[in-house]
């Protein structure tokens, strides 16, 4: 097992993007999209529990409810068709949720997707692998039953001689070769596949886009919350700009992961006087800089980030072309992005995540997230590459690993993942 898994991952780079299709899956592709019918497609909704502001809650409502968009009401454009919900906790919400809307609950997945029968019955799949009771392993990662389930999804593909879209929500694994094995299944057995955080496709503000072609030098994001929790969010929000640059996404060499001193140290290194000034630029985009008697005690800067939030997390990222992505996680309350390009031009903004109690009830930050879900069940076709979050994925990884060796930086040759953005915006841009 663990030598297929090796040769595996030895195999991504450009053999993944290279592999051929399987013909017997090519019917998911003759049928008329349900666009073009002007149905709406069915879809068999996994969570691992639904209670107040879990993802699986976000996503559920607005795909029964509806949702905030462009300044009306959007009804949902995807019908749920089958509901499996892995555990009920004592502030359950799913029950009430299914009693509402009259939604069918199935006891395992494959019933779900079945819809009770012995071949796949739905349109799509949302997998919602996020919260809940689940165990974590000696280096802090909380596994969820993401890759688990989504192999269960993919048998039901391979039995029914047909496959349908899959979104998965935030990382794909904490297995570097279960992410890659993934995103061949869905290559393999030829259905569009969505995954990642809502971060990328939220409002900006101001709302830019990195320039395409841009031949960006270095990267910085500095937002909040836990590794292999918020570091998915944060990572995406540099990568979902860094991307854009000139040559596309070239994959990553090294990853260096610090916490407190040992990060305000190599920060203070010689080679780290963008990285400075961008994390300063990325700062000033904030809305939750901490005060005193109404305004920051000090100028904002190096010095004062160290002095407010001494405890603090960094991701340092070498990519293969050059590009440095530097991750921060602070006492910052939200994601600011700064980049500089090769010329000293530099695109900053802060991706609008207000977090429910914090100046907002619903999340509405989780709407665009979830109208790409929909577009993409209904046009069959992913709005952006799911290689954004393989490689984001594996930096979650290669960040814990090098927390867990001490941080210490790791080499990761196995992050080849090499891909192209497209020219259109995908975030939300009224």
């Amino acid at each position: 097992m663990e030598r297929r898994r090796f040769l595996k991952t030895a195999s991504l780079g450009s053999a993944l993007l290279a592999t051929p299709l399987s013909a017997p899956f090519q019917a998911s592709q003759v049928s008329a999209t349900p666009a073009a019918t002007g149905r709406r497609p069915k879809i068999a909704f996994l969570g691992t529990v639904v209670r107040r502001h879990s993802h699986a809650q976000h996503f559920l409502d607005r795909h029964t409810l509806g949702y905030t968009w462009k300044g009306r009401w959007q009804t949902p454009r995807i019908e749920v068709g089958s509901v499996f919900i892995d555990q009920f906790p004592e502030e359950d919400l799913a029950k009430s949720r299914i009693k509402r809307h009259g939604l069918k609950l199935y006891p395992t997945i494959e019933e779900a997707l079945t819809l009770g029968s012995s071949k796949l019955a739905v349109d799509g799949v949302v997998l919602i692998g996020e919260h809940g009771d689940y165990p974590t392993n000696e280096k802090g990662q909380r596994l969820y039953p993401r890759y688990d389930w989504f192999k269960k999804v993919v048998k039901v593909f391979e039995d029914s001689g047909r496959s349908v879209p899959v979104f998965n929500d935030k990382h794909l694994s904490t297995d570097w070769s279960e992410c890659v094995e993934m995103v061949e299944d869905s290559r393999r057995l030829d259905f569009a596949f969505l995954a990642g955080s809502s971060l990328p496709v939220t409002r900006r503000m101001p709302a830019i886009d990195m320039p395409l072609g841009t031949p960006l030098q270095e990267s910085v994001c500095v937002a909040y919350g836990g590794v292999d929790s918020y570091d998915i969010h944060a990572l995406e929000t540099a990568q979902c700009m860094s991307e854009r640059r000139k040559g596309g996404e070239t994959g990553v060499k090294r990853i260096h992961a610090l916490r407190d001193e040992n990060l305000w140290q190599r920060l203070d290194a010689e080679d780290c006087q963008t990285t400075r000034k961008l994390i300063v630029s990325a700062l000033t985009r904030s809305h939750n800089l901490p005060v005193k008697d109404g305004f920051p005690t000090d100028p904002v800067s190096m010095d004062w980030l160290r002095t407010n939030m001494p405890k603090s997390t960094g991701y340092i990222v070498e990519h293969n072309d050059g590009l440095r992505t530097t991750m921060l996680l602070t006492g910052i309350r939200d994601f600011n992005y700064a980049g500089m390009s090769k010329e000293g031009q530099l695109t900053s903004c802060q991706m609008y995540l207000p977090m429910p109690g914090h100046g907002s009830t619903t999340a509405d930050f989780f709407n665009p997230l979830a109208r790409h879900i929909e577009t993409m069940m209904l046009d069959r076709k992913s709005p952006y590459p799911v290689e954004r979050t393989l490689l984001t994925s594996g930096m979650v990884i290669g960040g814990v690993d090098s927390l867990f060796a001490g941080e210490k930086p790791i080499a990761t040759p196995h992050l080849n993942v090499t891909y192209s953005s497209s020219e259109n915006s995908t975030f939300w841009n009224d």
